[in-house]
């Protein structure tokens, strides 16, 4: 017994395979999963019987549902059969998006159901043709369900996408939202419908007005151009690669992890500066400056085989999952103070430590003083040691005032306990310090320009 999946291809006749013929014409009885598909008058003139799955379309409330209905059905079918196949046929190839395809994959061999697959024309060929498009240019393909439910796109718009499914005007407005986060409005892209039939057309728009078309169905396709212009971090690491070969930059030839420190540094400060005047137009740019900084330092350990690329993003990313089983496991936290209790023990586990005595490990040197305090601090508050009571700083306090040479231990000690209490009150002394010199520097500016 086995169920045998036919693809349809996009829909004109003439493209189907021979294999697919041969099989259609020879069998009993075609399943199909819908009949919404312009090959349907062909196959009721040289199949047998055509049954087709659109009432489970009317019975489920979801897509997944449909699918796994559909595939039950055909699995309850080709047991029932004795031997004899079960032949299913789909719109495009079957495994070019096709649920019901991997659903039947992953579930048939368990049950000694062999499943084969007789490969159709899927619908990017046609919309190859049809936009005249080179494929192995780099052109990414994606699902629009699959797009539109991410997180954050999925796809590098410096290469060009075809969407794929965009079945229904609810769909394109998703789709044009979730592309908007990345292209601007005015971006023309191309909506295909009926690629590959007598009904196939083209449509050039600028983006805000993908949903906005009125023909947009089961047979429409999106395909977006890349951008003109460098934007990704793929494209940036390219020109910093570019700026470090051998006839690249003598200046960026000759940088160093170590003499770029500097520089990563003052970065940093940029955009700590435009966060502090929340001037997000020279955060934008200030980003830009400390990525660079992120991609020399890649760029060099690359040259240098120290590490690849890919293994710093996916070093951050599985410490992300790990350290964050609330979000992609099963663990449930009431606040926000309980994920950093989780944190500090997942941290914990992975340096294989079984008490706090390197709890400050990872704690960088080049801290601002301040900013050191208030991290030692809190990673010791989170194990239930607090660095003093609250009376604490009052006593410090007096004593310096009552102090008559300069103590430099004393004032550290003051200025410690003015972190913690400044931690205690949910106040980052770093970030107060800054905004504090800042309104020094106008008061002195505007004493100037008033006395000038």
């Amino acid at each position: 017994m086995g169920i045998v999946i036919i693809g349809l291809g996009p829909g004109n006749p003439a493209h189907l395979t021979r294999e697919a013929d041969q099989f259609l014409r020879q069998a009993d009885a075609v399943y199909l999963r819908t009949g919404r598909h312009p090959i349907l008058p062909y196959l009721q003139t040289c199949c047998g019987k055509v049954y087709t799955f659109d009432h489970i379309y009317e019975e489920k409330d979801t897509l997944p549902e449909v699918y796994e209905a559909i595939a039950g059905e055909l699995m309850h079918m080709a047991r029932e059969r004795a031997g004899a196949d079960v032949y299913f046929a789909v719109p495009g190839h079957p495994l070019v998006g096709e649920s019901t395809t991997q659903l039947l994959l992953e579930r048939a061999p368990a049950e000694g159901i062999e499943v084969r697959i007789i490969e159709g024309l899927s619908f990017v060929e046609p919309t190859l043709t049809a936009l005249g498009l080179e494929f192995l240019q780099g052109i990414q393909v994606v699902d629009a369900l699959d797009l539109v439910t991410q997180p954050y796109p999925r796809i590098d718009p410096e290469r060009g996408v075809i969407v794929g499914q965009v079945y229904s005007r609810q769909v394109a407005s998703d789709v044009k939202l979730t592309l908007g986060e990345l292209y601007p409005d005015e971006h023309e892209i191309a909506v295909v419908r009926a690629a590959g039939t007598l009904e196939q057309e083209v449509k050039h728009i600028p983006l805000y007005e993908l949903d906005r078309q009125p023909a947009i169905d089961h047979l429409t396709t999106v395909y977006v151009p890349p951008l003109p212009y460098g934007c990704s971090w793929e494209g940036l690491q390219t020109v910093v690669a570019r700026l470090r070969a051998p006839d690249g930059c003598p200046w960026d030839r000759k940088q160093t992890h170590r003499t770029l420190r500097t520089h990563l540094l003052d970065e940093a400060y940029e955009v700590l500066d435009a966060l502090d005047r929340d001037d997000t137009d020279d955060l934008c740019v200030e980003l830009g400056d400390l990525a660079l900084q992120i991609a020399l330092h890649i760029q060099i350990a690359r040259e240098e085989g120290e590490f690849k690329p890919t293994e710093v993003f996916a070093g951050i990313i599985s410490k992300l999952r790990r350290r964050h089983p609330h979000v992609f496991g099963d663990v449930k936290v009431r606040d926000a103070e309980e994920v950093m209790v989780n944190w500090e023990q997942i941290k914990r586990v992975e340096r294989g430590a079984e008490d706090h005595r390197r709890l400050f490990e990872g704690v960088p040197a080049s801290l601002p003083a301040l900013s050191q305090a208030l991290t030692y601090q809190e990673r010791a508050a989170r194990v239930g040691f607090e660095p003093a009571d609250g009376g604490r700083l009052g006593q410090l306090f007096e004593r310096w005032m009552n102090a008559s040479d300069g103590d430099e231990a004393l004032l550290g000690e003051l200025l410690f306990a003015l972190v913690d209490s400044a931690r205690r009150r949910g106040i980052n002394p770093e970030n107060a310090l800054r905004e504090a010199n800042a309104r020094f520097a106008e008061r002195f500016q505007a004493a100037q320009e008033a006395g000038s």
